[in-house]
């Protein structure tokens, strides 16, 4: 067993260890967690009404919390080693604070609640790979908010937790962030895929049909530079795009009512086919990524219902090439991957996921297919000069906790 997982199975010892809890005094320790998370199809999408196709993974953070006699927040990151410090009067951000600030969200949240917060003691550990896009800072979240929920006896119901974290990390963290995260880490199913919308904050499960397959995230190891303003300038051109879509609609009488609260859920591809003349042809291969992602998440929930993998791989291959060409998100690192990985018998079907500009793919193929893609990935290195790492992963449940006293 690597130390990382032993840390984290026995994040209780740890806990008491580290706060010397040995005698019982300040038992109980409440430890819950929460998993990391992978899409599949739909990241790339319109921001605040994006439709996607994830699930939760077998990875996942734990924290363990119990009640300190004084009024002293304490956090220690067993994985790193590392101890940081607050009080509940001085509960605020601090860049150097780094993954407690996670921590001291929830407390922030439960607090803002009027629940009865004293000194807590906090100890987080987990083996969600690190700067690999799988939401390993929400899974600290939610695992907080559930071990204080657990801890406090609060009345919060779990549905009620996204809304109540997405708030937090605009309060206490100064950040607008998409609740889709959260609503994957609260309702995640074992062995099931999750249909996610953004608009209407719904959550469907699919049961996957890839119970004899094996689905393996491959980590490019390429730095990201740059890949922030990249991703903003191409929010604002999807932006541009469904104001230049609406007005065309407007104007020709095709939409209804006054035009507010419009979404590229109103349009389809010929919309954009016959927009060629009045979009800069930028702004239209962006929003033309947005649309078909859209039917692509639709038709792939079918897809996975149906069983029928030779669907799901023209969705998904179809998926990155517009990713590729269209939205333009992705490096030749990763274009490589995905290629050789179409090649192999026995793949389903390979795709990038996360922000793109290197990062991690995901590919999903037959067990007997494994060797020969392993094999690959030593050409990889060979070529590019980066060390990949690969991760085995299936779909998991959501957020729970472990353990109460």
């Amino acid at each position: 067993m690597s130390e990382v997982l032993s840390k984290m199975q026995d994040i209780g010892s740890v806990h008491r260890a580290e706060y010397e809890l040995g005698d019982g005094k300040a038992d109980p320790v409440v430890i819950a967690e929460a998993p990391g998370r992978v899409c599949y199809l739909g990241e790339h999408g319109e921001p605040d009404a994006g439709l996607y196709l994830a699930s939760a993974i077998n990875r996942a953070i734990r924290v363990a919390v119990s009640v300190r006699k004084d009024s002293s927040l304490r956090f220690y990151a067993a994985d790193l080693g590392e101890r940081k410090r607050t009080t509940l009067l001085n509960l605020k951000y601090k860049r150097e604070d780094r993954w407690a600030n996670f921590i001291k969200l929830a407390v922030h949240i439960f607090a803002g609640l009027g629940y009865p917060i004293k000194g807590l003691n906090f100890t987080v550990a987990g083996n969600i790979p690190q700067q690999a896009g799988l939401a390993s800072s929400t899974a600290i979240e939610v695992a907080a908010a559930a071990a204080l929920k657990a801890l406090l006896k609060a009345s919060l119901p779990d549905r009620e937790l996204p809304a109540a974290l997405v708030r937090g990390e605009a309060d206490f963290l100064g950040r607008t962030v998409s609740p889709v995260d959260y609503l994957i880490a609260f309702n995640a199913k074992k062995d099931h895929f999750l249909l996610v919308d953004e608009l209407t904050r719904g959550v469907e499960k699919v049961k996957s049909p890839f119970s004899r397959y094996k689905i393996l995230l491959m980590d490019s190891r390429v730095p990201r530079i740059g890949a922030e303003e990249e991703l903003k300038q191409r929010r604002e051109d999807i932006q541009k795009g469904l104001e230049l879509l609406s007005r065309k609609k407007q104007g020709s009488r095709l939409l209804v009512g006054n035009g507010e609260n419009r979404s590229f859920r109103d349009f389809a591809s010929s919309d954009l086919m016959d927009s060629m003349g009045a979009l800069p042809e930028e702004i239209r291969r962006r929003s033309l990524h947005i649309v078909e992602e859209l039917r692509r998440v639709t038709e792939a929930e079918k897809a996975l219902k149906k069983g029928d993998f030779q669907e799901i791989s023209r969705i998904v291959f179809h998926s990155h090439e517009s990713l590729r060409d269209l939205y333009e998100v992705s490096c030749p690192e990763i274009d490589w991957l995905v290629k050789r990985a179409q090649e192999i018998d026995g793949v389903v079907c390979s795709r990038m996921t996360g922000m793109g500009f290197g990062g991690c793919t995901y590919t999903i193929l037959n067990e007997d297919t494994e060797e020969e893609y392993r094999r690959r990935l030593e050409d990889y290195e060979r070529i590019f000069g980066f060390h990949p790492l690969v991760y085995e992963i299936r779909p998991a449940s959501g957020a729970r906790v472990v353990s109460k006293g």
